[in-house]
């Protein structure tokens, strides 16, 4: 006799209780979701307007085609702004956080706070 497998189906709790907070969380991983986007919005909203290359510097490791590829999903989503101007010589391009992406305020602090308080957990050499 074959037992059967827990994760098969999804019970009708399961279905009722976690469907709304499991599609809003692949909402939310799809827009601020992977390995740059917070750290993104994190600079931006720490120092401000800031041009491609600072902004680089200040994340690190980072490849110029990545984030490029990366603002221009943030931008998209109106998490940031990209400011030109124009009248200066040479033209000169920076980017803001949104009043959007202020949303996120909270988010990043408890993040942050999750994870300073379970970094011994969570370090990478530890799998």
């Amino acid at each position: 006799m074959e037992k059967e497998s827990v994760y098969e189906k999804p019970t009708e709790v399961c279905v009722n209780k976690c469907s709304e907070k499991l599609f809003a969380v692949e909402d939310a991983l799809y827009v601020i979701g992977g390995k740059w986007k917070l750290k993104i919005i994190i600079v931006l909203q720490e120092v401000g307007n800031i041009r491609f290359n600072e902004l680089q510097r200040n994340i690190g490791a980072i490849s110029a085609r990545v984030l490029s590829n990366e603002l221009k999903d943030l931008e998209m989503n109106g998490f940031v702004k990209r400011v030109v101007y124009a009248e200066r010589n040479p033209v000169v391009v920076e980017y803001v956080s949104t009043d959007y992406s202020k949303t996120l305020k909270n988010t990043i602090i408890a993040l942050s706070d999750w994870g300073r308080e379970h970094k011994l957990n969570i370090r990478k050499d530890k799998f």
